[in-house]
């Protein structure tokens, strides 16, 4: 968040309803984002915000367990005044999807609330809820008629990752979410979005006359995307081991950003030219056969290590994970997109857990230049041609190139040249999901996923998961905690006569 945001719109009057109210993702993340826009005066002079409940709640123990979670996650100084301000709009609501006939009773309370709060019928459904409640929540919100746009008011719906669990069970989760809304009304959140460096890779690459025309396979050699995380599983055991680090990352935050970085150029900056874009991109990634896709990827696991002097245990040891798990806690791919741009450019992806540093990143490698006019320098001296979008734990950009050494000879090294969004830009840290809630009450979707979108990332992945299924844990690599993974994925690079680039 800048100053410039309170230069932004108002939202509209509306009201802002929470399904899971009381979980981990309301306190750490919603609600603190919530805070952050009171505090840059971005959210709207008539608003309030339910918390729906399963099990009856006063509205003071849900404000109180509110601000406890503000106080301990804000990600800026807490100003009691806003933050009683906010949470004075906060009420609590009981209803459960297993209840229909609840759903009727909460559309009474909200009815009497937005007339006593002057919302104006503007509801904002946020899904902070665990996947398999997606579509029965929805089911509950339409028979009541909660969904149904009517009155100049709006209606929107905000789902929550992971989308489905596989290209089937995602197919089936927007066919039925579009009985109910039209796909203008659902905003699928990927919090990945709402982080200044990714959104700034469109201007990066569009707004700049210097990039664009070198954006394509005549000089890039190939690009790696990286998300690294030094935390386990934790106490996540039970889902992690259903989901894996394939399912839980590579379909939404590193195909988001993959499809930033590939996209074609939209012929106008708004929601549908820019979704259709990268939808397009995505669809275009070549799908690989059993064998290929077994050739491509490399799955691991990591076992005991230590990470900042903590001993980290065997994934398999982690409570609620099956002792002869095959579930990959790490994972690397070798894609190719099937278009005129990026024909012969492969791109390398990998995640993991328990590694030895966090770091999100987009790497692109350009090739290297003739070395014709200096043979008599050590190759090895001749710095490889980086342009690294880092997004975590910093934020900024880096341009890596080759310049002389002071002095009387012809002596080259490699230099970068850095830009920090904290060095430049007066900006408040924040939890990255300000400006797509923001963007849900404005209905600005253009940084949210569509139903083809997440359905040709499901498409890119399949073959990966049906191949290891059936390979069962042949071929799971296991790693130390605390590593940089699995020797494999340094193999996956070097048969191609590349290596991941070494963080600076």
């Amino acid at each position: 968040m800048t100053d410039n945001d309170r230069k932004q719109p108002k939202p509209d009057p509306c009201c802002f309803i929470i399904f899971g109210a009381t979980g981990d993702l309301t306190h750490r993340l919603v609600i603190p984002a919530l805070y952050n826009l009171a505090a840059t005066d971005l959210l709207p002079d008539e608003f309030c915000v339910v918390g729906i409940v399963r099990k009856a709640m006063s509205n003071e123990a849900l404000r109180d367990s509110l601000m406890k979670g503000l106080r301990q996650f804000a990600t800026r100084p807490v100003d009691d005044a806003i933050a009683r301000r906010l949470l004075e709009c906060v009420t609590s609501i009981e209803a459960d999807p297993k209840e229909p006939t609840s759903f009727g009773r909460m559309r009474e309370q909200l009815e009497k609330l937005e007339t006593s709060r002057q919302t104006g019928g503007n509801r904002l459904f946020y899904l902070a809820v665990p996947p398999d409640a997606f579509a029965p929540i929805a089911r509950g919100l339409g028979s009541a008629g909660l969904l149904k746009q009517d009155d100049g008011a709006w209606r929107r719906l905000v789902v929550e990752k992971p989308f489905g669990t596989d290209l089937e069970s995602a197919k089936a989760l927007n066919g039925e979410l579009l009985k109910i809304v039209d796909e203008s009304q659902i905003y699928r959140i990927d919090h990945y979005l709402g982080k200044e460096t990714v959104q700034n890779i469109l201007v990066l690459r569009f707004a700049n006359g210097m990039f664009e025309p070198i954006w394509n396979r005549n000089h890039i050699d190939h690009i790696q995307i990286t998300v690294d995380e030094k935390l386990g599983v934790g106490h996540r055991g039970s889902f992690y081991d259903s989901t894996g680090a394939l399912r839980d990352m590579v379909p939404n935050h590193l195909f988001q950003l993959l499809s930033l970085v590939a996209m074609e150029p939209p012929i106008r900056f708004d929601a549908h030219s820019v979704r259709s874009e990268k939808a397009d991109v995505l669809a275009a990634i070549q799908t690989w056969n059993e064998e290929d896709a077994l050739r491509n990827s490399v799955r691991g696991q990591y076992q005991g290590g230590t990470i900042d002097d903590v001993e980290i245990e065997d994934y398999r040891k982690t409570a609620d994970v099956r002792p002869d798990s095959a579930t990959e806690t790490y994972v690397a791919l070798k894609l190719v997109i099937d278009n005129w741009r990026w024909a012969g450019v492969p791109f390398y992806l990998r995640t993991g857990k328990a590694l030895g540093m966090k770091r999100t990143e987009v790497a692109i490698k350009f090739k290297q230049a003739p070395f014709a006019m200096f043979r008599d320098t050590e190759i090895d001296r001749l710095s490889q041609n980086y342009l690294v979008i880092s997004i975590e734990p910093v934020e900024g950009i880096t341009l890596q190139f080759n310049t002389k050494v002071p002095g009387p000879t012809i002596s080259i090294d490699g230099v970068e040249m850095k830009f920090r969004y904290k060095d430049y830009f007066k900006a408040e840290p924040a939890t990255g999901y300000e400006t797509l809630i923001y963007d849900c009450m404005i209905g600005d979707n253009i940084l949210f996923q569509r139903a083809d979108s997440v359905e040709a990332g499901w498409q890119a992945v399949q073959p990966f998961l049906d191949a290891w299924k059936k390979a069962g844990a042949k071929g799971l690599e296991g790693y130390q905690a605390g590593s940089e993974g699995p020797a494999g994925a340094d193999d996956l690079l070097k048969r191609d006569g590349r290596s991941w680039r070494k963080p600076g």
